[in-house]
């Protein structure tokens, strides 16, 4: 804001809405000079002969085994069905001998409408036959 004097001895004010942008200018040309100057010396310039990584990669991990439950009762391992007398021999062939069944994740999807009571028969008879870790597959809510 600045004042301005009348020659007819008054003192007026005027508003003066012009913006001055001398001050913005100043930083930002100090600020372009700091990162001009501070670029080059994040740039490694520094040789090193690196070694060789001999560390191999890791294995895959297993193909996860699902369980689907439909509402009419039906029981499926992977695309396979079973039921519930023979779930635990399927599985285990599925899972296949050399993985340990207490370390193996099995994942149920079941659908909306199954009885709990039959979800709870495939719950127990997974932990009868030494399958502890169980996931529990959901759909996206945001889709």
């Amino acid at each position: 804001m600045g004042a301005k004097l009348s020659g007819s001895g008054g003192a007026s004010e005027e508003m003066n809405s012009t913006i001055n942008v001398t001050p913005f200018v100043d930083v930002m040309l100090v600020l372009l000079i700091i990162f001009m100057v501070a670029a080059p010396l994040a740039a490694v310039t520094v040789k090193v002969n690196l070694p060789p990584a001999v560390a191999k990669p890791g294995t895959n991990p297993p193909k996860p085994v699902y369980i689907s439950l439909q509402a009419n009762g039906r029981i499926f391992i992977q695309d396979f069905p079973t039921d519930l007398a023979s779930l635990g021999d399927d599985l285990r062939r599925q899972v296949g001998s050399k993985r340990d069944p207490a370390h193996e994740r099995i994942f149920i999807r079941g659908d909306r409408d199954v009885m709990y009571g039959d979800f709870m028969a495939v719950m127990n008879m997974l932990q009868d036959n030494q399958f502890y870790s169980v996931a529990l597959v959901g759909e996206d809510a945001n889709k």
